[in-house]
């Protein structure tokens, strides 16, 4: 009795788990037996959900029924031979089996021995209250549901994924339609007996309509929509009216099961017949997709073009362009232009759609340069297309205007683009335009400052009319004006003395646009090219200050303390003054302060360094290498003018003492600039006369060493490398071996470069020179590192002068050898942080745009300007 009483309290505090542990054994036993039967009742219901009974024959499907039922007959039996109940004791065992020692079968066990024994029997009840505790602590086992050994195909996953699809691209009322399939059943059968859907044309992104759900006699839906029917019951027994589709012609019969046809107009659907109905349906048209030129079409900076446009439709705008034909009749048909042009294909530009957001109404510019194209700077017209999803495209209203592009403000650079023009606008013009050239190059020591400049005219001068001579060709038409837009933009971005010309021509232009009382938007175009020009001389003064300090020139004169150092933001407000006073029609105020401004930039300058006295090692080493690369310079250029003659003897190189290192003189080794005379003569005149200037057909004296005398030249440069090399200082650091390296390269490209002189091979030595300019450059900007890396705080006041006057234009610490920012500027607080960082920035975009540099650093300072 009291083992009785034991075991019905241990059971009683463990009803529960056990009660859902003999679920769980139910719930395993009943899906290792019956899955198949509930796999087959998947696979079933979701073939009728689908509609497969209504694209098959109905034999097939009355065998596929019957072999669905014998199936689930056949599963049913044999699930029921298999399923067996789980009983009590086999609850109590799963539920045992997940305790730690059994504790619930310790409950119900009774000790075999030692029952006469009061101390045994203390320590079984002791054992007993034990277990009860982590009896108490039982909780129902999760069920084995799993099957996979005896469905090793996974086919009741097959299964639900088929049901799945069914309920989401299926009906649940067209598992009745087999019930309808049996004979006699039509009349009988309960719901709908036909069923429809207006598919909406899917770049709307409108839902389906399904018409059974429709009961209003009104349906609105866009055209194109289509429309699918589906009749069951007899032949005949429903029949199709519509007045929507528009169709002509063969028509399927109104009475076909399957009706399928498009909205294209308002009308009525109709289905007569028992259960039929009907529906006056309103076809809303896709509308055609509006564009408009939101703006004038306006030259940005560098000359290239920016046409604002709006666009609009109802659903979205799919693709579109921007048609630009010339516009002859308003062309000033005068010099170069009077003879009829030849026949061009109009420009074709695709339209800029928006990345991302609705694209049904957007504004959008067109950003293209068209500086190059021969209709540049003449009228045209412009005509905007868009284009819908359904097709349809829209046209733009056809509106007149000049083709921006890029301007010349440099005379000469102004008369190249001219005649560039001419000979695009027809080879006809090819006479002519030789003509004009060889007037311009008459006289060149009067309008040209560069030899280099002055060669390159005239090749392209000799070959225009060797073309021309034999009739030009439309590649040959193109390869000129290629030489003569190079030639022309290479005139435009000049020295700063070009930049300042420029912008005061650009400052005159406008101040007399505001004296004749001009219209806004000339003003405002005079004041953007104010700005690109007062932009240009920026840089122009930025570049030439880095190039004195990298190739280590000293002026000669001593900086002006006083001298102007302004930010780039306090010209930017200097303008948008102006720019605001001329709004405002105060024009005496804004000419005033466009004369201030012009004060301002021609009193700028650029801050030196030190000279040559108390130079350390290290700059005495800078100095050194700066003088091999423009000796290095010097003999490039004489290599090259040498290799023009050999192709064309005629155009002599016309030396003179005054046109000398790469300006095409006679290589003395000094810079692009330079009129000092450096160490490497080579063959110029000893007595200092010079030569004739070129004249008209490019003939003047000429005194171009052979081709040994240049490799001996370039023997004694290399010996002289090696020298500085040896002297070197920053050995042991990383940047002073980085210079080393580089100088190394340097040697051999030298050596190769002597090596093809010696063959008369000057295009590869004019290439290994290159090569050797390159990395002289690279060892002399480690070593400017190694040398800053070197500098410590605290050296004297020269030192701090140094630094002071290492400035560009805009008050920036340039570092004259390269090394980093450094100084007090680097502890700025408060407001001087901000334009600090703006100037930084501002100088990563002019590095990262110098050619000069290497692609690696480029790429950095990229990258830099992409994260910030």
């Amino acid at each position: 009795m009291a083992r009785k009483n034991r075991h019905h309290t241990a059971l009683t505090t463990l009803r529960w788990p056990l009660r859902l542990t003999q679920a769980g054994l139910a719930a395993e036993r009943i899906v290792r037996a019956f899955w198949p039967v509930m796999t087959c009742v998947m696979l079933g219901l979701s073939a009728l959900m689908l509609g497969i009974q209504d694209q098959i024959a109905i034999e097939a499907v009355w065998i596929g029924v019957v072999l669905l039922v014998l199936a689930l007959l056949g599963f049913l039996i044999r699930g029921a031979l298999k399923f067996r109940w789980p009983n009590r004791s086999e609850a109590i065992a799963r539920l045992d089996e997940t305790l730690p020692e059994r504790p619930i079968g310790a409950l119900l066990d009774t000790p075999a021995i030692g029952t006469d024994d009061e101390a045994s029997l203390k320590l079984w009840q002791i054992h007993q209250a034990r277990m009860a505790d982590r009896a108490a602590q039982a909780r129902a086992p999760k069920p084995d549901l799993s099957v996979t050994r005896a469905d090793p195909f996974a086919l009741r996953y097959v299964a639900m994924l088929a049901l799945a699809i069914a309920v989401l691209f299926g009906s649940i009322w067209k598992v009745g339609s087999v019930a309808e399939m049996t004979p006699g059943a039509a009349s009988a059968a309960a719901g709908p007996s036909w069923e429809g859907w207006v598919e909406p044309p899917r770049y709307t992104g409108l839902p389906t309509i399904y018409l059974n759900d429709i009961t209003a006699d009104g349906l609105t839906a866009p055209a194109g929509s289509q429309v699918t029917l589906r009749f069951y019951g007899q032949v005949g027994d429903l029949v199709l009216a519509e007045t929507v589709s528009g169709r002509t012609g063969v028509v399927p019969s109104a009475s076909d099961p399957h009706q399928k046809f498009t909205i294209a107009e308002s009308g009525h659907i109709r289905i007569d017949g028992t259960g039929g109905r009907a529906w006056e349906v309103q076809a809303t048209p896709d509308t055609i997709p509006q564009i408009s030129i939101a703006g004038p079409a306006e030259a940005k900076p560098g000359g290239v073009m920016a046409l604002t446009f709006a666009a609009q439709d109802d659903y979205a705008v799919t693709g579109g362009e921007v048609r630009v034909e010339l516009d002859l009749n308003a062309v000033d048909r005068r010099h170069g232009l009077r003879i009829d042009p030849e026949l061009r294909d109009p420009i074709v530009v695709g339209l800029p759609l928006p990345i991302s957001g609705n694209r049904d109404s957007f504004v959008e510019e067109v950003i293209e340069d068209f500086s190059q194209h021969p209709w540049a700077n003449l009228p045209v017209i412009f005509t905007l297309s868009a284009t819908d999803a359904a097709g349809q495209t829209g046209m733009s209203e056809a509106v007149g205007s000049i083709l921006p592009a890029r301007h010349f403000f440099d005379p000469l650079a102004a008369a190249i683009a001219e005649q560039r023009r001419d000979l695009l606008w027809s080879r006809d013009n090819a006479g002519r335009v030789a003509q004009v050239l060889r007037a311009v190059s008459h006289r060149p020591d009067r309008i040209i400052k560069s030899h280099t400049v002055y060669l390159r005219l005239r090749t392209i001068l000799r070959r225009l009319e060797s073309f021309t001579a034999y009739g030009m060709t439309t590649t040959q038409q193109e390869e000129i004006a290629q030489a003569m837009w190079d030639l022309a933009v290479r005139l435009e971005d000049g020295d700063a003395a070009d930049a300042l010309e420029r912008m005061r021509q650009a400052q005159e232009r406008l101040s007399q646009a505001m004296k004749n009382g001009a219209s806004d938007a000339e003003i405002a175009e005079l004041m953007q090219e104010l700005r690109d020009a007062t932009q240009d001389y920026l840089r122009q003064l930025s570049r030439q200050a880095q190039q004195q300090n990298q190739d280590g020139q000293s002026p000669g004169q001593q900086p002006d303390e006083n001298a102007l150092q302004m930010t780039q933001d306090d010209l930017q407000q200097m303008m948008d003054r102006i720019q605001e006073l001329m709004e405002q029609g105060r024009m005496a105020e804004a000419e005033q302060a466009l004369q201030e401004l012009q004060e301002l930039m021609e009193n700028m300058r650029v801050t030196q360094g030190q000279g040559q006295d108390g130079q350390s090692p290290g700059q005495q080493a800078m100095e050194g290498l700066a003088d091999t690369l423009r000796e290095q310079q010097g003999l490039s250029d004489q290599a090259f003018r040498d290799l023009q003659e050999q192709f064309n003897p005629d155009a002599r190189s016309g030396e003179s003492q005054g046109n000398e290192g790469r300006n095409g003189g006679l290589g003395r080794g000094e810079s692009h600039e330079g009129q000092g005379q450096g160490r490497g003569e080579g063959s110029a005149n000893e007595n200092g006369s010079s030569g004739s200037q070129p004249g008209a057909d490019g003939e003047g004296s000429t005194g171009p060493g052979s081709e040994q005398g240049l490799a001996d030249r370039q023997q004694a440069l290399r010996q002289e490398l090696q020298r500085q090399e040896n002297g070197l200082p920053g050995a042991g650091t990383p940047e002073g071996e980085d210079a080393r390296d580089a100088l190394g390269r340097a040697g051999e490209a030298m050596d190769k470069a002597e090596d093809a002189l010696r063959q008369d091979n000057l295009a590869d030595a004019i290439d290994q020179q290159a090569q050797a300019m390159e990395a002289l450059r690279e060892g002399m900007r480690s070593l400017g590192e190694a040398m800053a890396n070197e500098q410590q705080p605290g050296q004297g006041a020269r030192d701090g002068a140094q630094q002071a006057q290492n400035r560009d234009p805009l008050g920036r610490n340039s570092s004259s050898r390269g090394g980093a920012l450094n100084g007090e500027d680097n502890m700025l607080r408060g407001a001087d942080v901000y334009r600090r960082a703006r100037d930084l920035l501002e100088e990563i975009r002019r590095r990262s745009g110098d050619s000069s540099r290497s692609e690696t650093e480029r790429s950095y300072l990229q990258r830099l300007l992409d994260r910030f």
